[in-house]
């Protein structure tokens, strides 16, 4: 075993630049991987998505002294980059050589690697209308297309705001869709009025499952429509909200559907919007999101935690791979607003996010100045993120001095003390507590 490896370890990241990303000057994402890596970047370029973790996609690296913030290297897009700074090792593989970091709990569930993906994001427009698949179907469409699916896991997920953050999540009730099949004529137009009317006469009475058969039956049908009906829809419908916007002020959804028209022009994303839950997190308040449940961030800042896989089925509000019966095929059709966690103390300056998911768990700390806070010992691996100020932590084997952009990775059973001179904010992630708890 490494000699070293019960102690805290600095990690370098990777980035990841899609185009619906804020722009270098206004990214949180650009400032982390700078500061992580020591790189200049773009102030003009997308900074989407800062990555820690082990998934191929985007891994995080250990290197020896020498490099920015004391470790060597950078990320960007899963591509090492070394600059000849040190010897660089991917954190899979010195796991790999070091199982005991993760602990016997999470090693006998999980194996060699770690069960969760720790991001950042940055939005600047909306992301597609998309799902992840569970564990089944992950595998049968890695199988298919490993190009487009790039592994075999499922992807539960969580999303903490940083900044005010919008999002589509999950579908609206029974009795919202009525109201929208009665004052959005352009989706009558698309599916046509039979279809409508199946919705219409639907009662609650009538049980979950029929209410689950007559929406997925319609929104698969609004999904399918051909470019040209969803052209003459998106036309048809811009033009109606900004004539009625003249004489009554538009809902949040249909100024909304404007705004995601002017980013993806005659995408059927656009309509479909109405068929979902408009929510907008406050900083501080999580959304989580199980397999096979649809969602599009739409604008703001967070951070993001999910089991460790890049799985994306998508379907609207994008240019990429559409696999459209895929999504309409999966999706739980559950109706209703989703659960918004606001998190719970662990300590004066420790909150912590509990998602329904073995995988994750996410804690925020927020540390006045001349202060000091405890990460009890826990018998699973954790990543911490510095996002704000400069402090230190000590481990039973090492006092690091930390500052904004550093990312450590601390092994099983490794109590961590953190403590300020100046305000420090802090994320860690680690294996869910309610799992690591179980006898």
């Amino acid at each position: 075993m490494d000699a070293d490896s019960k102690a805290a370890r600095r990690l370098t990241c990777s980035v990841q630049k899609y185009d619906w990303g804020r722009t270098g000057a206004d990214s949180l994402v650009s400032k982390l991987y700078g500061l992580n890596s020591g790189k200049r970047t773009d102030i003009d370029k997308p900074y989407a998505e800062f990555w820690m973790g082990t998934h191929e996609s985007g891994p995080s690296f250990l290197a020896k002294k020498g490099g920015a913030g004391g470790v060597a290297g950078a990320v960007v897009n899963g591509s090492s980059a070394n600059g000849g700074c040190g010897e660089i090792v991917s954190l899979k593989s010195w796991i790999l050589k070091n199982p005991s970091v993760l602990g016997d709990k999470v090693l006998h569930r999980w194996g060699c690697d770690l069960p969760f993906l720790f991001k950042v994001l940055s939005v600047a427009k909306a992301l597609s209308i998309q799902a992840h698949p569970d564990k089944e179907l992950a595998k049968t469409l890695h199988k298919l297309l490993p190009n487009v699916y790039k592994d075999d896991n499922h992807k539960p997920e969580m999303a903490l705001a940083i900044t005010e953050f919008e999002a589509l999540c999950s579908f609206i009730s029974l009795q919202e869709l009525k109201s929208v099949l009665q004052n959005v004529p352009e989706i009558v137009e698309l599916v046509g009025s039979e279809e409508a009317n199946r919705v219409l006469h639907v009662e609650m009475q009538d049980g979950e499952e029929k209410a689950k058969f007559v929406l997925q039956s319609i929104f698969t049908n609004l999904m399918t429509a051909s470019m040209e009906m969803t052209t003459k829809a998106t036309t048809k419908l811009k033009s109606r909200l900004h004539k009625e916007s003249q004489v009554r002020p538009l809902t949040e959804k249909e100024q909304l559907v404007l705004r995601l028209e002017k980013q993806y022009p005659a995408d059927i994303g656009v309509i479909a919007a109405f068929f979902f839950n408009y929510v907008k997190l406050n900083p501080g308040q999580a959304l989580y999101l199980g397999a096979n449940e649809p969602h599009a961030y739409i604008s703001g800042e967070c951070i993001e935690c999910m089991a460790t896989s890049d799985n994306v089925v998508r379907a609207g509000l994008t240019p990429k791979h559409r696999d459209v019966q895929t999504l309409c095929s999966m999706l739980t059709y559950k109706q209703g607003f989703p659960e918004i966690l606001k998190g719970f103390p662990l300590s004066p300056y420790i909150t912590r996010y509990l998602p329904p998911f073995d995988e994750f768990e996410v804690d925020c700390c927020i540390l006045p100045k001349g202060t000091s806070s405890v990460f009890p010992a826990v018998s699973g691996p954790s990543i911490f993120l510095v996002t704000d100020g400069e402090g230190s932590m000590l481990t039973a084997s090492h006092n690091d001095a930390v500052a904004e952009g550093d990312v450590l990775f601390a092994p099983a059973n490794t109590e961590i003390n953190i403590t300020t001179s100046s305000k420090l904010q802090l994320y860690r992630a680690g294996v869910n507590s309610r799992f690591l708890q179980i006898v």
